[in-house]
Formats: C-alpha cells, structure tokens, sequence
C-alpha cells in the first residue's frame, strides 16, 4: 500500500451538508436471520474448508477436529467482546469505534488504517479464488479454459452491482448461497460417514492422536482460527439492523456455533473418507472433493456447485460488511470523506464499496503483474489465496486483540455500572492470550518464503498507520470526539 501523505489526504471534519442525518445507512432493513446468514456466508464455510482443511490435517494430525474444536472456542471469547461492545454502543464502525471510544482518536485512526489494509488484502484473496475455482469447475466438466482472471472480473463486477443495489437484497443472495453450500457439505458428510460406517473411529477426537501433541495443536490452530475469519460480519450491519443491541450478539454466537458443529463433521467425514490418513489428505488438492467423488460419483459436480455458491456468498457478504467500518470512518473523518457519502436513494456507502474492491483487484493485478515480470512460475489463484489471506489474517488479528484489550477499559471508563469481572475482564483477557497463539505461529522465524516476509510488512503497516494517526490527530484535535458519533439505533 502506497505511503499516505498526510497533506494530500487531509481529513476534514464532516460539514453539515454531509452530516450524519444525511449519510446514514438504511435502519431496520435487516433482521437476526439475514444479519446471521450473511455472517455464515461471509465465513464461506465451502470455501474455507476446501482450500484450508489439507493444511490443517497435515499439521495437526489425525486429530484435527480437536483443533477446530479449540479454535471455536476462542472465536466465542472474541465473540463475547463484539458483542458486549455492540451491546453499548452499536456502530457500523465496528472494531474501529470499539476500539477508538476506548483509546481516543489516535488509536481510532490507526485501528481504521489497520482494518482497511488488512480486509482489502483478505478480500482479494476471495475474489482471486471465486474466478479459479469457477475456472477449475468448467474445465473439468466442459473443457473450457478461459483463464480465471476473467471469471474473476466477471463475478466480482456481478457482486459489485448487487451489493451497490441495496444490502436487503445482497443479503438475502448471499443466505440464499450459503443456504445451498451448506445443504450439499451436510449431505456428502453424512453420506460419506454413512458409506465407512463399519469402520468409524473415534481417533480424531483423542488428543492423544495430534501430532506432537500441545506444539502441534498450537501450530495448526492459526489454520483452524482462519476458517472462522468473517465471523464478526453482523457488528456492521449494526446501523441497518433491527435491535442491534441484541441482535448483533446472537447472530456472532449462532453463527460461531453452527460453524463449529458443521466444521467438525465436515472434518470428521473428510479424515474417515480417506482412512484416516493425513497424508494423504494433505496431498489432496481439495480433499473434500475427492471424498465427494468417492461417495456419489457423478453427483460430485454438487459439491463444486457448493464451491462456487461458497465463494461468491463470501464475496458479497464480505464486501456488504466490511465496506460498512470503512463507510464509517469515512463518515467520522477517520478516512477520507469520500468514503463517507451513501447513495441519495439507495443508501448504500457506494463509494466505500468501489473504492474497497478496486483496491483488492488492484493487489491481485500487482501480485499478477510481478509474476509476469519476475518469471515467478504461473499465476495459480490457489496459491495467492494461500498469501493473501494469511497476510491479511495478521493485520486483522492485530485488530481482534486491541478490541479484547479494550473492552474492560471502555466498560471501567463509560458503563462502570454495568460493569462485569467474567464478561469485561476474564473472558476478553482469555480471548487475547488465544490470540497470542496464532499471532506467533504466523509471526515465527523460520518460515518459507513469501510467508517469512509477512510479519515486517505487518510491522510497517503498523508503524506506518500509528505515524498517520498521530499527525492526523494534531493537525485535527477534535478528531477523537467524531469517533463513535453516529450510534446505530439512534434516530
């Protein structure tokens, strides 16, 4: 990402001609079940599965769904904090105002400029694959071989378009999507459970069949943390919500609970679908998908229909959310104040939507352009999957831990009567250490190329952002009063 020069891109208080009678998002559009499903859908359960459960397996061992297991755990404790935050202060900012409210503007500006960077980079990770697997499918079937480059462009300007028209609407597409995923996952797993029913064990759930035990639970719980990543989708959609105050946080925990069931059957059909040998479930391309031939053949071609609804699912629902914190910051100037302004009828964040996806295919259209010119091997989707969406898992757990940091602080400072050791201070301070754990694992010397590089990027981007937040906020010292201004529910 470009260095900001803050005389370029000052950040102007919003004028009253923009203000936030005029730039809000839509209220009471949608209700606990679209908030849920479009936070399932944003997860892309298919999606994860297929491209993050072969990694897992390998490191992990046989016991692999003990990880999953663990990993949800800790998505609930990080679940807690959104929605304790989203309880007392209901903001489409999401993670920004949480933790802006709590450390004043500085923080806010840099939490802003960390979420930026770190969504777009996950998002293009998503945009990148929606095209490859698209390009996978129709080879397979038909022969085609239309570059995936072109399905990319094709879906994401689909997605763009519907997510523009109103987010009623996007989000219904996505559950509608995420309806189908889920439908054709739940069915090959039992049937492929159903089909080795005289030789079911009970081996990947004993601890004692992780690979080296407690290190290896350690060093495959950043792979099984990853595939919860969009799970905090609902906290902005909080402003479009009805009850968001309550609704926020049983959509965070409902869909944190299916994902965690689902995800442990998907993973106990896939190892008993391959004997209950991991290495042969890390040589796998996509191991779900040999199990699916496995069990119904011809059929199979639902299981990468469910692929496909999996990835453009997550595409329109990541978008839908994460186009809304930047949306805010914008409007809280934050952010440049273009991002601020929402369509005059639909009242959708239209230029926060182009500008967030634009910049992700830019980085695809980068990491692409540098392949070319470097003779780095060919432009395989898979692999720039793999990439990007651990560099932009870094920065976006660098997010989840300052919000676990801040939730007892900002509970002690502005509802100290409500105040509770368990909810405030135990469960987020649980959450951090879990945090920790991956945070390592992704950070640790040692690592192969590009992935070694990834801890100083994240570094620099930290940097990088807390130096811009520092100048903005000088330059502008009432920034850290906007902070939080718009709440969700507030007429």
């Amino acid at each position: 990402m470009p260095a900001l020069d803050p005389a370029s891109t000052r950040l102007e208080p919003p004028s009253a001609d923009a203000g936030p009678s005029r730039h809000r998002l839509r209220g009471g559009s949608l209700g606990l079940l679209d908030i849920a499903s479009s936070t399932m859908a944003n997860i892309g359960p298919a999606m994860s599965f297929y491209f993050g459960f072969g990694f897992l397996a390998t490191t992990a061992g046989v016991a692999s769904p003990l990880t999953i297991i663990a990993a949800g755990i800790t998505v609930a404790l990080l679940g807690n904090t959104l929605s304790q935050f989203s309880r007392a202060h209901p903001s489409a900012g999401g993670f920004i105002t949480f933790v802006g409210k709590t450390f004043g503007g500085t923080s806010a500006v840099t939490t802003s400029l960390l979420v930026a960077v770190g969504y777009i980079i996950a998002i293009s990770s998503v945009i990148a694959i929606s095209g490859g697997f698209l390009e996978t499918t129709l080879h397979y079937y038909l022969g085609w071989n239309v570059p995936w480059i072109i399905w990319t462009l094709l879906l994401t300007g689909l997605s763009v378009a519907l997510v523009v028209r109103g987010v009623a609407v996007s989000t219904k597409v996505a559950g509608l999507l995420l309806a189908v995923e889920m439908l054709v996952l739940v069915v090959v797993s039992v049937a492929a459970i159903a089909k080795h029913g005289g030789h079911l064990s009970v081996t990947p759930f004993l601890p004692s069949h992780i690979s080296h035990g407690m290190s290896g639970l350690a060093a495959g719980f950043p792979l099984a943390v990853y595939l919860f990543i969009g799970w905090e989708n609902s906290a902005a959609l909080a402003e479009e919500s009805q009850d968001p105050r309550r609704n926020v946080g049983r959509a965070v925990f409902s869909s944190v609970a299916i994902m965690s069931v689902s995800y442990v059957l998907f993973a106990y059909a896939t190892v008993t679908g391959f004997g209950y040998d991991v290495n042969k479930v890390g040589a796998a391309d996509v191991p779900f998908i040999n199990v699916a031939h496995d069990t119904l053949g011809a059929l199979a071609f639902f299981a990468y229909l469910a692929g496909m609804t999996s990835t453009l699912g997550s595409l329109i629902a990541g978008v839908n959310s994460q186009t809304r914190m930047l949306f805010n910051a914008g409007r809280e100037g934050l952010l440049p104040a273009f991002l601020g302004r929402v369509h005059p009828t639909r009242r959708t964040p239209t230029n926060a939507i182009v500008a967030f996806v634009a910049a992700a295919v830019l980085i695809i259209g980068g990491w692409g352009l540098g392949h070319i010119l470097g003779h780095a091997g060919p432009m395989d989707p898979v692999s720039f999957f793999a990439q990007s969406s651990t560099m932009g898992t870094i920065l976006i757990l660098l997010v989840y831990l300052a919000s676990n940091i801040a939730l007892p602080f900002y509970y002690r400072r502005h509802h100290r009567a409500q105040f509770s050791a368990v909810k405030h201070g135990v469960l987020p301070a649980l959450g951090a250490v879990a945090i920790i754990v991956p945070l390592y694992y992704l950070a640790k010397p040692g690592q192969p190329a590009p992935y070694n590089w990834f801890p100083y990027l994240a570094l620099g981007v930290l940097i990088a952002s807390a130096v811009y937040a520092v100048v903005l906020t000088r330059r502008d010292p009432t920034l850290g009063e906007r902070v939080g201004s718009i709440v969700a529910d507030a007429e």
